[in-house]
């Protein structure tokens, strides 16, 4: 990605990041009746943004690692409930995070309603970090933050051609929300501040999704979700996916993404804060803004498998490679952010 908003420094500046990720997700069944899900995976990036902490270039904070992991089971009760938990973490070099979580399902006899609800926490920890300029003068009161969040949804079959689902969710946040080494320039003074933000947070998004079914080649995913904080920040997400089936083996999938938001109460440009301010931040993400996503994905999955391979370690073990795909994206924010994004996906079972 590329753009001229950092909040490292004070909204003007490179956002100039790449990064490299690689994941890998794990389902095994244990019995009938319980299932065993892990991922993991890690990020490589490198931030023209974060490398002006210390206002020298390739300083160690112009790259970083990022490493996550979670497990967990869950418990098929009988053919319509389910009930499962995970936990996991995810560290780099500033930030620490462990979560935990509970989630269930279910289904109607007809199978035409489900419902669905998860509630998840996540216990979060910084290596409090400030731009070189300010370490001598800054503190924050707090190196912890702690997030809550329950979700609920619940899909109907209107037909066999159509199926709508809703989807609301709550997040509470706490703690340090802010980042210690955005810098922040104000209006009547040359000397940055760091970003602050309040100690607390409420989002709730509300969701709604429609599949329905065009024709043999053509399925239609739109979907609609409404968000808002008390940050001020109010936004609306339009997307629509077009699946087209060329055979029962080969998809490609274009798609379209519109999102709109209202500034936060507290986000101002480069020198436009006042330091008669009580909070303050110049980070876009928090601006009024509008932006547009596009792409084309490729689906591939035949009925025997891309590749199959026999292991030599069980009576009659196989390497089944299943299906692949490849995604194309791109970004373009209204504040001059730019992004592509590819992506590669196997699918393989034993």
């Amino acid at each position: 990605q590329d753009g001229n908003n950092a909040a490292v420094t004070g909204g003007i500046g490179t956002e100039q990041l790449t990064d490299f990720t690689q994941k890998i997700a794990i389902s095994a069944p244990l019995s009938a009746k319980l299932k065993l899900n892990m991922d993991g995976g890690y990020d490589y990036y490198s931030s023209a943004s974060t490398d002006n902490i210390d206002n020298v270039r390739s300083s160690d904070s112009s790259s970083d690692v990022r490493v996550h992991g979670n497990v967990g089971l869950t418990w098929q009760q009988d053919q319509n409930k389910s009930l499962g938990f995970r936990v996991g973490g995810s560290g780099e070099y500033d930030y620490y995070s462990f979560n935990f979580g509970l989630h269930g399902n279910y289904i109607s006899d007809d199978e035409n309603t489900a419902f669905f609800a998860s509630a998840q926490a996540f216990i979060d920890q910084w290596a409090v970090i400030y731009p070189s300029e300010l370490r001598r003068t800054s503190s924050v009161p707090t190196n912890k933050r702690r997030s809550y969040n329950a979700a609920f949804g619940v899909s109907q079959v209107i037909n066999q051609k159509m199926q709508i689902a809703l989807q609301v969710e709550g997040t509470y946040m706490e703690g340090l929300l802010s980042t210690p080494f955005h810098r922040v320039y104000f209006q009547e003074q040359a000397a940055a501040k760091i970003e602050d933000l309040p100690s607390s947070r409420l989002k709730i998004p509300i969701g709604l999704r429609l599949n329905t079914y065009l024709s043999e080649q053509l399925i239609a995913r739109l979907s609609y979700r409404y968000y808002w904080d008390n940050w001020g920040v109010q936004a609306h997400t339009l997307s629509a996916e077009l699946p087209i089936k060329f055979n029962r083996f080969f998809a490609i999938v274009p798609f379209y993404r519109y999102h709109t938001q209202s500034a936060s109460d507290y986000f101002q440009p480069h020198k436009a804060h006042s330091i008669n301010d009580t909070y303050y931040t110049s980070d876009y993400d928090l601006s009024k803004l509008n932006s547009h996503s596009y792409g084309v994905g490729v689906s591939y999955s035949p009925a025997g498998g891309l590749a199959k391979v026999n292991l030599p370690f069980k009576k009659h073990p196989t390497f089944l490679v299943k299906s692949i795909d490849v995604k194309y994206s791109h970004y373009d924010r209204s504040t001059g952010l730019k992004a592509d994004i590819v992506s590669l996906g196997l699918s393989v079972s034993f």
